[in-house]
């Protein structure tokens, strides 16, 4: 049997197609092997280019499949690949570039590769793509969520940001074709689904008269389908049409990540985001007036080019009027080819690190006043597995709805299945919790 093996750098979304090009080898009869325990016959990596780093972690794993297996055919693919496929072919011993399309065409390559031992570049202008890359996954290995992805490519052009350059702009997967991958993940025993993209929230900005507004009320009607989570989305694309699913549907989980990036309206202006502080908070009270008790978590990037110490206070103040559930805190890092990279006053690194703890600090206290909330009430999770690291102490682990991290004592057959828990004690990265019981399940009703 020939062998293939995978390596993921980045993203939920490159996670997503690495796992669906893993189908396409499935079919054609290839073997998963560990990436670093076993030789393969073709080594796929899937690159990010996000920041330089990820440029350069993306070269280093390259070579090191290179090294595993000189004879192997080494096929490189992702947002790295897109916008630099030359500089990947000067590495000697890469076979294949191909970027963030036409992966469907990935096993025709190899083969032809195999036959002529002549490197391909199957790159082309990312900027010309209109359509969505239809690629299905049937199954994760987790077992307890599964994502969907149901967009790709971006059209915001933050001056931070190179994803649009490396993923083309916005297109949307069509309706029918992803209420049917619904069903067909029901079927499968999955009770979550993570709505996942590039820019998520963008879906149906190339369709007439849909958008993702409708597509959360196609989902509703799936049965068996217990929650819809959305992976991120901006504010400004949450509208009254979306307030409205928010406050009826009953799938739609109590849980938004919405990346703020910046809370000053100066920041906000050079970063090119398309809202003021004003705006963002605003929506958020409309959003808690919705679904009272959400959960919101965010993005941040501390020390963008022209942050003065007023405006990295004014954005403190903000966050924590908001009161976000957690935030990601990121330093800045300059990524060239972007605008930001190239503006006059960038902050020192001494400066954005002590920023960095400071937000830290604030999201972990904002992490567990937000658990403390629902002390002593009841909560749905589906747990995941084993507590990590304390595998056969009797403790599972899995997110509420409204994403609290839960331990609870139970037993393994309780994985995958709705439980209902009391949350007894609040804390910053997990709480603690007592099953109350097992919702039954549902029976899966015959139709696909």
């Amino acid at each position: 049997m020939p062998s293939v093996a995978f390596y993921t750098l980045g993203c939920k979304v490159n996670f997503y197609d690495t796992e669906a090009i893993w189908q396409l080898f499935k079919n054609e009869g290839y073997d998963q092997v560990d990436f670093d325990e076993q030789t393969a016959d073709v080594y796929l990596i899937n690159t990010c280019t996000v920041t330089n780093t990820g440029d350069k972690k993306s070269r280093q794993i390259i070579r090191r499949a290179i090294r595993r297996n000189p004879d192997a055919i080494v096929a490189v693919t992702g947002c790295y690949a897109q916008t630099s496929p030359a500089e990947i072919l000067d590495i000697p011993g890469v076979d294949l570039v191909i970027g963030t399309q036409d992966r469907d065409k990935i096993l025709p390559y190899v083969r032809e590769i195999q036959e002529s031992r002549q490197p391909v570049n199957a790159v082309r202008n990312i900027m010309k793509t209109r359509v969505f890359e239809e690629m299905d996954v049937p199954d994760f290995a987790d077992r307890t969520r599964a994502f969907l992805k149901i967009q790709d490519g971006c059209n915001n052009f933050c001056t931070f940001c190179i994803i649009p350059w490396s993923r083309g702009l916005s297109r949307s997967r069509e309706s029918n074709s992803i209420v049917q991958q619904a069903h067909q993940l029901v079927h499968a025993g999955y009770k979550e689904i993570v709505l996942t993209g590039i820019h998520t929230g963008g879906y149906g900005d190339d369709m007439e008269n849909y958008d993702l507004t409708d597509l959360l009320w196609d989902l509703d009607k799936v049965e068996g389908l217990e929650r819809i989570r959305i992976s991120s989305i901006e504010a400004s694309q949450i509208d009254d049409r979306m307030l409205d699913v928010i406050k009826r549907s009953n799938k739609l989980v109590r849980h938004f990540h919405i990346p703020l990036q910046a809370g000053d309206d100066a920041v906000l202006k050079r970063m090119r985001r398309k809202y003021t502080t004003e705006e963002f908070y605003n929506k958020m009270l409309r959003i808690r007036e919705a679904m009272p008790d959400v959960a919101i978590t965010t993005d941040v990037i501390v020390g963008f080019p022209g942050e003065t110490d007023e405006m990295f206070r004014n954005g403190y103040e903000l966050m924590k009027k908001i009161g976000f559930s957690e935030m990601h805190v990121f330093p800045y890092s300059k990524r060239t080819g972007t605008p930001a990279a190239r503006m006059e006053d960038q902050v020192d690194e001494e400066v954005k690190n002590a920023r960095v703890h400071e937000l830290i600090d604030l999201s972990e206290q904002m992490q567990l006043a937000y658990a403390q909330q629902f002390v002593g009430q009841v909560l749905d999770v589906i747990p995941e597995g084993e507590a990590k690291g304390r595998e056969g102490s009797g403790k599972l682990q899995g997110y509420s709805d409204n994403y609290i991290q839960l331990v609870f004592d139970g037993s393994q057959d309780m994985i995958g299945k709705v439980c209902r828990v009391k949350l007894t004690e609040a804390g910053v990265n997990e709480s603690q919790a007592t099953l109350v019981r097992v919702l039954e399940d549902q029976p899966k009703s015959a139709a696909m």
